[in-house]
């Protein structure tokens, strides 16, 4: 019998489309996300690095190894201790706490790729779960000559850079 192995981004489509009733309006635009990209982008890892600060009303930056967020003004109602992690992975990302914290106007995080293969395609921020699959992409923007991503987060969770 010939076995058929499925690209990893395949297999997540189809999970989804059966976990997806087809009444939600999401489940479409959801999936042609996950079939517009190849997957994460391979990294030489960085050293494990984690910052904690407590971030306002009046907005404020937060700086954890090469990344950096930014929170403007009027996006939070409260102030909230924030906590970024930076794992030492062969994937740039960043876990962002606490979970689900929304924002009234979106923080800003850019990630650098200086250390990371070098592929022509352009680079992404992308929404993961916790065992690094691509939920969604970010509106991001690619700087090659600087080796940065810039992406727009609307609430806190786990990112990492995609390509």
């Amino acid at each position: 019998m010939k076995v058929v192995r499925l690209p990893v981004v395949a297999l997540v489509a189809v999970a989804l489309a059966f976990a997806c009733e087809r009444s939600d309006p999401a489940a479409p635009r959801l999936l042609a996300n996950l079939a517009k990209t190849g997957g994460l982008l391979p990294c030489k890892p960085l050293g494990y690095d984690s910052a904690t600060q407590r971030i306002g009303p009046a907005g404020g930056v937060l700086k954890i190894a090469k990344y950096n967020l930014v929170i403007p003004a009027g996006a939070l109602v409260a102030a909230v201790s924030i906590t970024a992690v930076a794992p030492s992975d062969t994937v740039n990302r960043v876990e962002l706490r606490p979970e689900g914290l929304a924002f009234s106007r979106p923080a800003v995080l850019t990630m650098s790729y200086g250390n990371c293969k070098v592929i022509p395609q352009s680079k992404q921020i992308a929404y993961t779960t916790d065992s690094l699959v691509i939920i969604q992409f970010v509106p991001s923007s690619d700087s090659p000559m600087a080796k940065l991503v810039t992406g727009e987060l609307s609430h806190f969770s786990n990112y990492a850079l995609a390509w």
